[in-house]
């Protein structure tokens, strides 16, 4: 609690550059009439860059250049800048001079290109350009205009390499947030749909949305939401992850407190229950946030199978989970401090390989996992054609060698690569990553003190999962605090026509999924007697 009040002390401390800089900057400065203080503006702004552009138009033959309009060359479409330019050259410009404050539409029903935005400020105009706007200025006007044809080169939409799927859809974002946005507005097509824009960054100025559906989501978290973005204050934002180290709860925490996809489906499931998502222009990972620690051991494929599969795969997870964590702890405290709770057949084999081990099991098992972390980093690093190859001969090798050198045992060995398994298991890479960090205490921890040592460290990380909230969401809910009718969609997955409500505590706004006096098809089947010849 002390550190969040410093931190918020810390950004809302007025700062004497800051003031300094705001004072000196052109914001709030209008535009002149005259069309040369604007073009000596953008000259001294962006004349030192080989990418500007400014063509020069004449309202008639007689006059000198009347209008320019300036862009930066890759960022506008090549095709609608030149059809702006023709229509441009083609308009009765000074027309345009004599219009009232109608100007903006005016100009817009004429060009038929994109959007028309009309700017006032010297800031707006600099900034319009930097956007990837193409900006016209009139000889006379106070006034610009952007013309929203953005373009370039941009990645098209493809399968989510992340988050794989068997069934489901095979798209995923990209790093443009106008087609992710049109990507979720195609799942969810509602005008309760909201999108809320922001731009973030001194430098970079980018946009940050936050979309959720009205009606559904708890607006006391979307106003949280939105007062903890706007409250950053930074040079520059690449990705979703400086958005989500800034307004997570939690920070001093292992566990992630925000969860990010960059599969649409995820999104728009998420804001149908509730939930509020934040988009970050330059990747294709999307913040959901509230979230709880059930939501990182389910994955999106698990609503387009049968119930029971689900159900089952949901089971594996959390299995996969506990193995992760707590297998290397558990097998260094039983084969070090409580070799009496073995089987007498397996306690005689363990000890037959540890005759030619010189080192202890602790050691070993750390020397393992530290090498399997080392592998793992190396095939994410190498060229995608020969990683995975170099992973899978290295670990291999190394395992095989390791053993026949007498360096560790074949049992710790196994332990280690169930274990690394296990860990892939998990739908969520954040939430896998706290696993692996963790696993490490409770190694050193079992190594020196047993299973007291396990216990040691499971008693207060339960006591901080217990304690941790995310905007405002109990962690462990529905667990703790227990809520029986959440538990249909937790550990095993009710059907369809079950799942009538949304989860309590979330989307409390508007609960009802399905209405309540109308059965299903499944529900009218039970118990009907059926004609095995009809």
């Amino acid at each position: 609690m002390f550190i969040q009040r410093l931190k918020k002390f810390l950004y809302t401390y007025p700062r004497p550059e800051r003031e300094q800089e705001h004072q000196d900057s052109p914001k709030g400065k209008p535009l002149s009439k005259e069309l040369s203080d604007s073009l000596e503006l953008l000259q001294q702004s962006m004349g030192k860059n080989t990418d500007f552009v400014i063509h020069h138009l004449a309202a008639d033959q007689e006059s000198d250049y009347k209008v320019i309009v300036s862009f930066i060359d890759g960022l506008v479409d090549p095709l609608l800048l030149s059809k702006l330019l023709e229509n441009l050259n083609r308009l009765k410009l000074d027309n345009l001079l004599r219009a009232d404050k109608a100007s903006a539409d005016w100009l817009k029903n004429q060009l038929a290109i994109g959007n028309v935005r009309v700017i006032c400020t010297q800031e707006d105009l600099i900034h319009s350009v930097l956007d990837g706007r193409a900006v016209i200025v009139v000889q006379g006007m106070r006034e610009a205009f952007a013309v929203y044809i953005d373009g370039g080169s941009r990645r098209s939409v493809e399968e989510p390499s992340s988050q794989t799927v068997i069934r489901g859809p095979k798209e995923g974002f990209t790093e443009n947030i106008t087609t992710n946005i049109a990507l979720l507005r195609r799942k969810i097509k509602s005008p309760h749909l909201t999108i809320e824009s922001h731009v973030i960054g001194t430098y970079t100025r980018t946009n940050v949305s936050i979309a959720y559906i009205e009606g559904i989501a708890n607006p006391e978290v979307v106003k949280e939401m939105t007062s903890r973005i706007q409250s950053i204050e930074i040079d520059g934002i690449l990705e979703s992850g400086y958005i989500e180290e800034m307004i997570q709860d939690g920070v001093q925490s292992p566990f992630p407190t925000i969860y990010n996809t960059e599969r649409p489906d995820t999104v728009a499931g998420g804001l149908l229950e509730g939930l509020v998502a934040v988009f970050v222009d330059g990747t294709p990972f999307v913040l959901v946030a509230p979230v709880t620690f059930y939501r990182f051991l389910t994955s999106s494929e698990d609503y387009y199978q049968r119930f029971d599969i689900s159900s089952f795969l949901r089971i594996v997870r959390m299995i996969s989970f506990f193995t992760a964590l707590l297998l290397p702890s558990i097998f260094i405290s039983l084969t070090t401090f409580h070799q009496e709770l073995l089987p007498m057949p397996l306690l005689i084999s363990l000890a037959a390989q540890r005759e030619i081990t010189p080192l202890p099991t602790l050691v070993e098992a750390l020397l393992m996992e530290l090498t399997f972390e080392v592998i793992r980093e190396a095939g994410v690093r190498m060229p995608r054609a020969i990683g995975p190859a170099i992973s899978i001969v290295g670990a291999l090798v190394l395992g095989q060698a390791a053993v026949q050198a007498g360096l560790v045992s074949a049992a710790v060995v196994i332990v280690v690569s169930f274990t690394a398994i296990s860990n892939f298991a998990l739908p969520a890479i954040n939430f896998a990553s706290s696993v692996r960090l963790l696993r490490f205490v409770l190694m050193i921890f079992s190594g020196s003190f047993g299973l007291v040592g396990v216990l040691g460290v499971l008693i207060p990380l339960m006591a901080h999962l217990a304690s941790l909230e995310s905007f405002g969401v109990p962690y462990l809910m529905p667990s703790s605090p227990f809520n029986k009718t959440n538990q249909k969609d937790q550990m095993i997955r009710a059907p369809w026509w079950k799942l009538r409500t949304r989860p309590i505590g979330i989307g409390d706004q508007n609960r009802m999924r399905q209405p309540k006096d109308k059965k299903s098809f499944a529900e009218r089947e039970v118990g009907r007697p059926r004609d095995p010849l009809a």
